[in-house]
């Protein structure tokens, strides 16, 4: 199989429709058997999951797993990936931000990479409407310490469209320890200890409305996952423990939240 995309979903029964069946009606005339969409559902108490199954009907492409409890973007994303078959494995957002074409612009640019990313910061890239200011300022100082604290020279560590080989996916993604707000961030640090190559490309996004994220407390729980991250890539490793215990219920949004 040529391409699995693994889409995690909590609560999106308004928005998972829509951006099925745009990526079906995409990808599906162009790979036919040689894709597949694993839609991770996790935690969800509205209709996503009936929404999912009646595309099931209708397209065998169409996968689902389900965990019963939330277990965060990353934990979905790691789950979907369990049973993804294709060469080339990535995941993109339930929300449709990233159209079916911009995805498949990292199927077609991946080279000899074993990751590409999808960038809102880089020229080039089409932003319509734009993010409120808010979400905007807190993207780039979250980006600026990843920048600092890890040595990423990576524009946008979180835009939700990323693409792996399926060699650099089984080294790396199963072996990811956090499955929230750091996910990303470990996993392209984890890519470039590994060696691999990683290339990122402008592209094309939208802002989406139905967002369930309060910005101020994300904030400090995005600044915390990062600070937490950091400490286990260094000698006071040893610091998480007493940091979990003080932090653990900070770092963890209830349900509602994510």
């Amino acid at each position: 199989m040529k391409l699995s995309i693994i889409v995690p979903a909590y609560n999106e029964e308004d928005r998972i429709g829509g951006m099925l069946e745009a990526y079906l009606d995409h990808f599906v005339p162009r790979y036919q058997d040689d894709v597949e969409i694993i839609v991770s559902v996790n935690g969800s108490r509205d209709r996503t999951e009936a929404v999912v199954r009646e595309f099931q009907t209708r397209f065998p492409q169409v996968q689902m797993q389900v965990t019963p409890e939330p277990i965060g973007k990353g934990g979905a994303i790691m789950v979907g990936g369990e049973q993804a078959r294709g060469d080339l494995i990535g995941f993109v957002d339930a929300d449709g931000a990233t159209p079916p074409v911009a995805f498949e612009d990292l199927v077609d640019q991946i080279g000899d990479a074993g990751l590409i990313i999808a960038s809102r910061r880089l020229p080039g890239a089409v932003i319509h409407p734009r993010q409120p200011w808010s979400r905007r300022a807190v993207s780039r100082v979250f980006n600026c310490l990843v920048r600092t604290l890890f040595k990423l020279h990576i524009t946008d560590t979180q835009c939700g469209a990323k693409l792996m080989t399926a060699n650099a996916w089984q080294a790396i993604v199963p072996h990811i320890g956090l499955t929230k707000w750091a996910f990303d961030v470990d996993m392209l640090f984890k890519t470039r200890r590994a060696g691999y190559r990683i290339v990122e490309i402008p592209t094309t996004w939208r802002d989406v409305g139905g967002s369930k994220l309060r910005i101020g407390r994300v904030s400090f729980q995005m600044l915390l996952a990062i600070v937490r991250l950091r400490l286990l890539y260094s000698p006071l490793s040893w610091v998480v423990t007493l940091y979990d215990r003080l932090l653990g219920r900070v770092i963890e949004l209830p349900p509602e939240a994510r």
